[in-house]
């Protein structure tokens, strides 16, 4: 493997890990209704658990209300129970087939329970962007100690890394500020 290789690896490997970031930042719920918050929700589809956008339609009816279409008529019980039972603290109403689910006004308290975890979410993808680094680096000593690229390379090697990780750490740090103002606006 090349110097060249390694930081292009490596580079896509910090784009997906920024990618990882951003799906983790859509469950994190805000105030206002978002229909990723029940990606996460599982329901007993004829004996396998199953995420709930394979059972019902997600849909936003407002900005504070998600509505769940069932595609079969029994599920609409099975499917309120499940978004009962969750962690996500939503009490969803029956309307015939429609299950709406509104989302609660959130307290201050829990808004900066929000914003920690969000800053934890965001210290977490910085130290897999550093790991990614540190291996990166130690991938091109390797090149170097077998004498297949010269010190010179792994100095511009490893500069360059760190200037892609300066950026992906910043994209962290603007994604983190972005949903903290999200959760603090509502």
């Amino acid at each position: 493997m090349t110097t060249a290789e390694i930081k292009r690896t490596t580079e896509t490997k910090m784009d997906q890990t920024i990618a990882a970031f951003t799906h983790n930042l859509t469950k994190i719920r805000t105030g206002r209704a978002n229909p990723a918050l029940l990606d996460t929700i599982h329901v007993d589809y004829y004996g396998s658990m199953v995420p709930l956008s394979q059972v019902a339609n997600l849909s936003l009816i407002d900005s504070r209300t998600i509505s769940v279409q069932p595609w079969e008529k029994g599920m609409g019980a099975k499917i309120e129970k499940a978004i009962r039972e969750s962690e996500l603290g939503l009490n969803p109403a029956s309307m015939g087939d429609l299950i709406r689910v509104p989302m609660p006004p959130m307290s201050e308290e829990r808004r900066k329970e929000m914003t920690k975890l969000v800053r934890h979410e965001g210290e977490n993808a910085k130290i897999a962007i550093r790991n990614l680094r540190r291996d990166a680096n130690e991938h091109i000593k390797k090149l170097v100690k077998d004498k297949l690229a010269s010190e010179d390379d792994q100095k511009r090697s490893e500069n360059d890394i760190q200037k892609v990780t300066d950026r992906h750490i910043v994209t962290i740090d603007q994604l983190v500020a972005g949903k903290e103002q999200e959760i603090m606006a509502v």
